[in-house]
């Protein structure tokens, strides 16, 4: 019977526990969205950014994407009192950069608020976005049968892991 060599052995297992690891970690996770605001209307006056915005789902690490003209328009973050009075007096971030292409993450799980200065705001240009944690699925309890527990889910993938790296070291 032909052995495997100790290095071939490590190689293997560390590939398996990579690839598991891997497995576990994109079944868990969710890739941000970039949301671009008013749909194929964009950014422009007249448009209800609130009707929009109220049919997306925000998530922390979603991106909104302002496509605007550059020569006539502008995106401001404001506070809740400015986005309802139409002012960007005191705004709290200027995400204009000049090419009519701009891009704001949601880091934080809260209201934010944006608005077109120059009296733009008074013709629509304001969007609200609320912004929620993304939360996991819970995983579901295993069920006991008759004589143990059912391996479901993460459980699954644990076993997949330990008779590959079997099978690595002895195979």
């Amino acid at each position: 019977m032909r052995r495997r060599s100790g290095g071939a052995v490590w190689l293997n297992t560390v590939a398996v526990v990579v690839a598991t690891a891997a497995m576990l970690t994109c079944a868990m996770c969710r890739n941000p969205v970039r949301h671009l605001v008013g749909g194929k209307q964009r950014w422009k006056p007249n448009f209800n950014y609130t009707n929009w915005s109220l049919k997306q789902t925000f998530y922390v690490g979603d991106w909104l994407y302002f496509v605007y003209d550059k020569h006539m328009f502008n995106v401001l973050e404001v506070n809740e009192t400015s986005y309802g009075n139409c002012t960007d007096q005191g705004f709290i971030f200027n995400i204009t950069r000049g090419a009519g292409r701009d891009v704001f993450e949601l880091t934080q799980p809260k209201p934010y608020y944006f608005l077109a200065s120059g009296g733009y705001c008074y013709n629509g240009m304001k969007v609200a976005v609320n912004v929620v944690e993304f939360v996991q699925a819970p995983q579901p309890s295993p069920a006991i049968t008759s004589g143990g527990y059912v391996v479901t889910g993460i459980n699954q993938l644990i076993m997949l892991l330990m008779v590959v790296t079997v099978w690595a070291i002895f195979g």
